[in-house]
């Protein structure tokens, strides 16, 4: 890290000159007279030409280089860092509950260098931070790796499946898994074709807003998560993030049927065509469907094959069909995921180009762009010819959980598997990706 993060030109100049660095007590002279602070970082696309420091007050302020301005050291300091506090002294016979840190938002801090936030925290920062945690569980915690959720990979989720594996065969009686929001919902729809009826809760939280924010929402988001992995009676892979904009509501939806629908509000995630598993409240856990597979079942199957030759195709008004081929030819993609409009129609023009693909072995499955809802072919005669041509539909499922399960069940079968064997096993609900029916939307 440069010992004038953020400073250049004239700014610069004036600090290298004086021999200071940031975290150093300086003394800052001008024609309306002295100021005296902590010399503080900036970050780089700033407005360059303005000095940086912490009062006593603890306020920061801004000044303005220019001619007769002086820079003096009065002392040397460490640099601004973060330190948390030693963490809590655990409380023996609580139920135990691993967390892992894979990196996002949840354990990240402000970055001077862009103004935005970076991977900082480890697990054991946010165990620090967050004492209430000592009293729902004995709290293990450890960086499994760091990265922004928008660069994993299928190499990411297995390694985060055999992970939990590993804790689950150890006896924890949970796991946290902190992650990025971006694509926690992939993520968690890989764990759960991968960890298929787990005994333990697996829970993925993260954050809107990064914990040393003011208006951060890490703390109450990994309390519920970790009260969720210690005392929940399902096991089942799940995502816990706020219901709404107050703390008082954490809601715990479904690995297979959550989608991140903001940018930035705290109650981002919902549950799509079905209600969120549970809710965590200021009086506890609810459970809001009891159609769960049961903590300590013994059907666990742990299965972590993906094979990233598939594809997830939104289709536009015009598309030129032959997208599929180009990409079949220049990519080696085993199989298709079409998100389709309506009821699961792309134009007929896709129609001899699907029939080919499906003659060489490629599944194609359709779902919609419509969140709520579910696909039906057989309407109207586009979808069935459509159909005929070989193309899958796929009821309700989301089409991120489709393209994750088309991944996942490529792996499984294998590299000689045939298009027929894909699409039995992409038709059949495993883990709830599928409803009988569609739930009301209020609509």
């Amino acid at each position: 890290m440069s010992q004038l993060q953020g400073y250049s030109g004239k700014a610069k100049q004036l600090l290298e000159r004086a021999g200071v660095k940031i975290g150093d007590e300086i003394r800052v002279v001008s024609g309306k007279g002295e100021m005296r602070g902590i010399l503080m970082a900036r970050y780089e696309l700033a407005e360059p030409d303005y000095i940086v420091i912490k009062l006593r007050n603890g306020y920061n302020v801004g000044i303005r280089v220019a001619d007769g301005v002086k820079v003096e050291k009065i002392a040397d300091a460490e640099a601004p860092a973060f330190r948390p506090p030693p963490p809590p002294a655990m409380k023996p016979n609580l139920p135990r509950v691993a967390i892992v840190s894979t990196g996002g938002t949840i354990a990240s801090r402000v970055d001077y260098r862009t103004g935005g936030v970076r991977a900082a925290l480890s697990a054991a920062d946010l165990l620090s931070i967050v004492p209430e945690l000592a009293d729902i569980a004995q709290i293990s915690a450890e960086i499994l790796f760091s990265v922004y959720s928008e660069n994993l990979t299928i190499s990411h989720w297995r390694a985060m499946a055999e992970k939990v594996n590993d804790l689950i065969r150890s006896g924890e009686d949970g796991v946290v898994i902190a992650h990025g929001t971006d694509t926690m919902g992939y993520t968690a729809a890989a764990l759960s074709f991968a960890l298929q009826n787990p005994p333990i809760p697996v829970v993925l939280v993260g954050a809107q807003r990064s914990s040393d924010r003011p208006s951060s929402d890490a703390a109450t988001n990994l309390i519920a998560a970790v009260d969720t992995a210690a005392n929940a009676p399902f096991g089942e892979v799940v995502v816990c993030m706020h219901k709404w904009h107050s703390d008082d509501t954490i809601a715990i939806h479904r690995g297979v049927r959550v989608v991140k629908l903001h940018t930035s509000s705290r109650d981002a995630f919902k549950s799509i065509n079905a209600e969120p598993l549970a809710f965590r409240t200021k009086a506890g856990l609810v459970i809001n469907d009891n159609r769960f597979n049961k903590r300590g079942s013994d059907n666990y199957q742990f299965s972590p094959t993906f094979d990233d030759r598939a594809m997830l195709v939104k289709f536009y008004p015009g598309m030129p069909p032959e997208t599929l081929q180009i990409l079949r030819e220049k990519l080696r993609i085993r199989g298709f995921i079409l998100e389709g409009t309506g009821l699961g129609h792309v134009s007929s023009s896709f129609i001899p180009v699907a029939r080919q693909l499906v003659e060489e072995g490629v599944f194609i499955g359709m779902t919609s762009q419509c969140k709520f809802g579910r696909v039906n072919m057989y309407v109207y005669d586009n979808g069935r010819d459509l159909m005929r041509a070989g193309i899958t539909p796929l009821d309700d499922m989301l089409a991120e959980t489709a393209l994750v399960k088309l991944m996942w069940s490529l792996g499984k079968l294998g590299e000689n598997a045939d298009r027929e064997a894909v699409a039995e096993l992409m038709t059949r609900n495993l883990v709830g990706e599928m409803n009988n029916r569609s739930m009301p939307t209020g609509w």
